[in-house]
């Protein structure tokens, strides 16, 4: 298998210059010795969540009896949704509204971090992988560990990008996300046609 294609899905879907906004938003009411802190708990968290969903995420569609075409159908749908609203944003934030004080596991680990589409991609990839369960969890691995330094370096890159240029990045991954999502939709409809 090889590892970079999951790698480079995976780091598109979670999007950490998109969410480096929300996450600052998070934080502001979070003290400022506190927040690399929380940051480090909450990425830490999401990676557990990950981990759930690839080693346990299989057991669980298999006991709904959801085939491999079905799930490419539907994260490909899933995943164009998401790179819509990355293009095209709207007023609604994934964060929602958050209490004060310090987030535990929402907003950020979930579903900020380790989305539904992240675990949708997550199960899909391992539905596809076959039994190659060492490099895609290399993969996850590289992604989140990726995914999770941007994060950490929220502060530097809002300061270097500014507003304009993180939204830039964010449509620009959309697009890329856009076309994942239409691949995997078709592989799915090929598949289930060629049965």
């Amino acid at each position: 298998m090889d590892v970079l294609a999951p790698v480079v899905t995976l780091f598109l879907i979670m999007d950490p210059l998109g969410n480096i906004p929300l996450v600052l938003s998070v934080l502001k009411s979070v003290p400022t010795e506190r927040r690399r802190v929380v940051l480090v708990r909450e990425i830490l968290i999401a990676y557990v969540v990950l981990l759930l969903c690839l080693f346990l995420g299989n057991f669980a569609l298999r006991f709904l009896g959801l085939e491999s075409e079905t799930i490419s159908i539907a994260g490909g749908i899933v995943l164009f949704l998401i790179a819509l609203r990355m293009i095209f944003p709207g007023e609604a934030s994934v964060a929602g509204d958050t209490p004060e004080g310090e987030p535990f596991i929402v907003p950020l680990a979930v579903p900020l971090f380790a989305g539904p589409s992240t675990l949708a991609a997550v199960l899909l990839l391992e539905r596809s992988a076959q039994g190659q369960t060492l490099p895609l969890l290399l993969a996850v691995t590289i992604a989140w560990a990726l995914s999770g330094a941007i994060l950490l370096a929220a502060p530097f890159f809002y300061r270097v990008l500014r507003q304009r240029g993180l939204i830039a990045m964010e449509r620009l991954m959309g697009m890329l996300l856009v076309m994942i999502s239409v691949q995997m939709f078709m592989n799915g409809v090929r598949a289930f046609l060629a049965r």
